[in-house]
């Protein structure tokens, strides 16, 4: 197998295991585990997952007192991102949700289009306008409805700040930090939101059957260390742009999954509307000036794209 094809298979396989995260996490919900206390345990799971990684691959895990403050901010970004995400699942299909999260890309090229005056190409901004097409056939259904404006809103929340992560990292001295030590800390600092939640709510929830602590370990494995080491892998094969363009195979792993195991509607309309969202991104992608910006990151907190219940049909 040559190096080309070792990375597009690599690359796919990371995408495969980020769609993994519903079918580890269905089974802790029907046995009465809560959001933050699944998420407190997939964020500790995977800590000691990257410390073993970074002293496997001779990575220091030393960090400046700026450096840390900044890890804290950015921990909080990443840990809000995950929460809001998982709470928009109340409200909508877990394909669409996760369709509309992936528009993260174009917002990231928008903050740095308001924020750094990165000049805007024409390119982008016809992407921007496909995309919105896009979010609009998903957002208004062929029955005359609409998705929940709560849901909606939760997941831009959470499109938003992992844009915002996103900027951050490579607007900073963060930059020159090995990935996997600030993938590390960000965990580690990002775990505490779901503690202290825990703490001030209701209490934690425990599996109630000692095997369900497999899906627990599953998701810390899978959609976090092992996605995130294909993408990686990848990247070094095939280079940055090819690997963020499969990252479009995110978003319809979501639906697959979303359709087949968990009986999720699935229109005509709703299809045209995610191929429009997913063309517009990876166009904004391949452009070039983004890609530099993402394929740093784009995996390293894969979403969570879990159901409390199966909603209605649109």
């Amino acid at each position: 197998m040559n190096d080309k094809i070792k990375g597009y298979a690599l690359g796919a396989i990371a995408a495969a295991t980020y769609g993994m995260n519903p079918l580890f996490a269905l089974p802790l919900y029907s046995d009465g585990m809560d959001a933050d206390s699944v998420l407190f345990f997939r964020y500790l799971f995977a800590i000691p997952l990257l410390g073993a990684m970074i002293k496997f691959r001779g990575r220091s895990f030393k960090v400046t007192g700026k450096e840390t403050m900044l890890l804290i901010f950015m921990g909080l970004m990443v840990a809000l991102s995950s929460l809001t995400l998982f709470l928009s699942y109340n409200y909508m299909d877990a394909g669409i949700a996760s369709t509309l999260l992936f528009v993260y890309p174009i917002l990231v090229a928008l903050i740095m289009t308001l924020v750094y005056k990165e000049k805007i190409s024409l390119l982008t901004a016809f992407c921007i306008i496909v995309a919105v097409g896009g979010i609009s056939l998903l957002y208004h259904t062929e029955g005359g409805g609409t998705l929940s404006l709560a849901g909606t809103l939760l997941v831009f929340g959470s499109a938003l700040t992992y844009a915002i992560y996103i900027v951050g990292v490579n607007k900073s001295s963060l930059k020159d930090v090995a990935t996997l030590t600030v993938t590390f800390y960000v965990l580690l600092f990002g775990v505490l939101l779901f503690f202290f939640r825990l703490a001030l709510g209701d209490g934690m929830t425990l599996p109630t059957k000692w095997y369900l602590w497999g899906n627990l370990l599953a998701l810390a494995v899978f959609p976090t260390a092992i996605s995130f080491l294909c993408t990686t892998s990848a990247i070094k094969y095939i280079g940055s742009t090819p690997t963020a363009i499969l990252g479009a195979l995110e978003p319809v792993t979501a639906v697959v999954i979303g359709v087949t195991v968990f009986d999720e509607a699935f229109t005509l309309r709703e299809g045209i509307g995610l191929i429009m969202i997913i063309a517009a991104v990876t166009l904004v992608i391949a452009g070039g000036n983004i890609s530099q910006h993402l394929v740093r990151w784009r995996k390293l907190f894969p979403r969570l794209p879990l159901k409390l219940h199966i909603p209605h049909k649109h």
